[in-house]
């Protein structure tokens, strides 16, 4: 494994166990690698007040953090910080409201289609930035797991054929899609198996924003590297959220996934396993190269 100049990562099942772990040693194997003019970016679908309850940053010296980044909301929300350490805005990819109002009728045309013809009931999350997520799994017990885990796709597959609906995820995909069509929408569709999430950005809007922002400060942007541990093929040509850190822009980068779980990835990506544990190992066999 070679250093790396810029390493952007996902934060559920990759950097923490869960979004309700300690981050303790996730700040300990960062904080050297901020020091030493790494670049650290996270790119999470989760909030800024979910990432170590909003103080993840406030772990690290101020004069460090202007090398912390943060891409977050599905590729709503990016943020950095000054020389002073206090935390800067990065624009994103924001929706007006009248579409927000018609994706949360679009995620309800979605529940009502699901209930009525096959009796499958889902929940809504519509208090995401600009995006909504609709757990198809809510029957299935993963305790605190917010990430993809080994066993859960099968899970969500046995559940959708129990209830008489034969078009797996991908159909799930294109049927969130169709719904968002009729009403005028073109969306962009996301899933993990167990939620389907709707919404006007990606995990791709938040790279190409920060990146874009490294390279408009000058910033050697050369040697990067993604991390993840939900690139897994979910259905057929139908991939994780992580697989959009892949775009034009990062093509030719290194990709790296943490899941343990069986299954294709994207053509760049490099399947590790190990978790978490990976992951920060890595960070830690970074300064010593």
């Amino acid at each position: 494994m070679r250093k790396y100049k810029v390493i952007f990562f996902d934060w559920d099942g990759t950097a923490v166990t869960s979004r309700k772990s300690p981050a303790d040693a996730a700040a300990q194997a960062i904080a050297p690698l901020l020091a030493a003019g790494v670049k650290l970016v996270v790119i999470s679908g989760t909030s800024f007040k979910n990432i170590d309850n909003g103080k993840f940053a406030q772990r690290f010296q101020p004069e460090h953090r202007g090398n912390l980044y943060f891409g977050l909301d599905r590729g709503v929300n990016n943020y950095g910080f000054d020389t002073d350490g206090k935390l800067i805005t990065i624009p994103g990819v924001t929706a007006d409201r009248k579409d927000i109002l018609v994706l949360h009728q679009v995620c309800f045309d979605f529940h009502i289609k699901l209930l009525k013809d096959y009796d499958l009931n889902t929940d809504i999350v519509f208090c995401r930035d600009d995006y909504c997520k609709i757990d198809i799994g809510s029957n299935i017990f993963r305790g605190d797991n917010q990430f993809f885990s080994s066993g859960e796709l099968e899970r969500v597959n046995i559940n959708l054929a129990w209830h008489g609906y034969a078009g797996g995820v991908r159909g799930l995909v294109a049927l969130s899609r169709s719904l968002g069509v009729e009403r005028g929408l073109q969306l962009k569709v996301t899933t993990d198996a167990k939620y389907i999430e709707l919404g006007f950005s990606t995990k791709s809007d938040n790279v190409d924003a920060i990146l874009s922002h490294l390279e408009s400060a000058a910033e050697d942007v050369s040697d990067c590297c993604f991390w993840g541990d939900e690139f897994l093929e979910m259905d057929d040509c139908v991939y994780g959220s992580d697989s959009f850190m892949i775009t034009d822009k990062t093509k030719g980068f290194d990709f790296f996934d943490v899941s343990d779980a069986e299954g294709r990835r994207p053509a760049p990506v490099q399947r590790l396993g190990g978790g978490v544990e990976c992951f920060l190992s890595f960070l830690r066999d970074q300064m010593l190269l």
